[in-house]
């Protein structure tokens, strides 16, 4: 039996997107099946960053971090109208939980992973006749500033330029349309979903689902549904104040001992993130006051220039969800890796992608297409099909979807 698309990518965050790209990039025929909009959800409300993932050294993730700076390396190349070096600043005080040595000691691994050669990774400790260039940090107990370098990025526009390269490549998008159930059969997986009002159904080689926080629901809707490991929805805050500190970004501590970004966003301030259990449904995730006024008063120890800030004074704030693996252990302890799971290793029709990172998207998307290629190799890659029973967007949907 022909099949419409070679595969079916639900969910067009940052992984979808990069998936669908990928194998449209390899010449197979791919659709994306998006149920509210490009970058809808989690893939807009991150921390807006392109990095390897300094704080992940201390839970011993080296490969992920690894591979994260070579990812921000050809982003930094490929992609420079979206992706820019911004220079990181840490001031480490008396009460700190890390000294200087211990961050000096981490900056420097983080520096061989990302190669000095190239200077990417160089950092230095600033003199004190050189705090003077950080208006408004408190310096009481002051012991240390380090500087490095990271990149920054519109994660919503990053995720909308790969759709439009999988588009360009010859992919298809469904949006908005909504995954109502897919059955392996003997020679397709046959699927159906709802778009414009209507049940529709096609057939396609294989799945692959990068629906972000609706990974288990997306999968239980999927005959037979992958083996997906135990997960946790965490839910991340992150709050816009009325000022500019300038074009850098700051990497401070809260009270409690996390990690928070002070960064610059729109001629503004964006204070982030927060770390708490979510057990709704993804859509309702909103910040809450005791997230906004945490983040508020964290910025508030360090910069004097916001002290005179309340709660109300903060435009705007929102909430995203990530995908880690359930464990006993803190949010900043779990593995930020991606996790595939997929109904059959030799040959998979239906594969799921739970948790993973903006930075490693494409690298993500290889592992995707690589466990795909037994199944799309079993048979020549098709003609892209030009049937209605896909219900494909008109051209001038795809431009607002982009």
């Amino acid at each position: 039996m022909s099949t419409d698309f070679d595969v079916l990518v639900v969910g067009a965050g940052i992984l979808g997107a990069g998936t669908a790209e990928a194998l449209a990039e390899a010449h197979y025929s791919v659709v994306i099946l998006e149920q509210l909009g490009i970058a809808a959800a989690t893939s807009s409300r991150s921390s807006k960053l392109i990095h390897g993932g300094l704080r992940y050294l201390e839970s011993g993730q080296f490969r992920l971090v690894y591979e994260c700076l070579r990812e921000r390396s050809w982003l930094l190349e490929n992609k420079p109208q979206l992706v820019r070096m911004v220079p990181f600043y840490i001031p480490v005080y008396r009460n700190s939980s890390r000294p200087p040595w211990v961050v000096r000691l981490g900056l420097s691994l983080y520096a061989l992973l990302s190669g000095i050669s190239n200077g990417a990774g160089r950092f230095r400790s600033l003199p004190k006749t050189e705090w003077d260039t950080l208006p408004g940090l408190k310096r009481e107990g002051l012991l240390a500033v380090f500087r490095y370098y990271d990149a920054q990025t519109d994660d919503a526009a990053l995720t909308r330029d790969v759709v439009a390269s999988a588009v360009a490549h010859g992919a298809q998008i469904i949006c908005p349309g909504s995954l109502v159930g897919a059955e392996v059969t003997e020679d397709c997986v046959r699927v159906d979903y709802v778009a414009d009002g209507k049940l529709n159904t096609l057939r396609t080689r294989a799945l692959v689902n990068c629906s972000g926080p609706w990974v288990a629901t997306t999968n239980m809707r999927c005959s037979p549904p992958v083996a997906l490991p135990p997960i946790d929805l965490v839910a991340g805050t992150h709050i816009l104040l009325p000022l500019s500190l300038g074009n850098r970004i700051f990497y401070v501590e809260a009270e409690d001992g996390r990690a928070v970004f002070v960064m610059p966003w729109q001629d503004k301030t964006l204070v982030g993130t927060t770390e708490r259990p979510y057990s709704g449904d993804p859509r309702d995730v909103v910040p809450t006051v005791e997230e906004e006024a945490y983040l508020l008063h964290t910025v508030q120890q360090y910069f004097t220039q916001t002290r005179g800030l309340q709660v109300e004074d903060i435009c705007e704030s929102f909430a995203g969800l990530r995908v880690l693996p359930e464990a006993a252990k803190s949010p900043f302890a779990r593995s930020r890796e991606s996790m595939i799971c997929c109904d059959n290793e030799q040959a998979p029709r239906i594969l799921a992608v739970a948790g993973g990172k903006l930075t490693s998207y494409r690298a993500t998307a290889r592992k995707l297409a690589q466990k795909l290629q037994a199944t799309l190799e079993d048979k020549n890659p098709i003609p892209r099909n030009t049937s209605e029973s896909s219900s494909r967007i008109s051209s001038s949907e795809r431009e607002r979807n982009l």
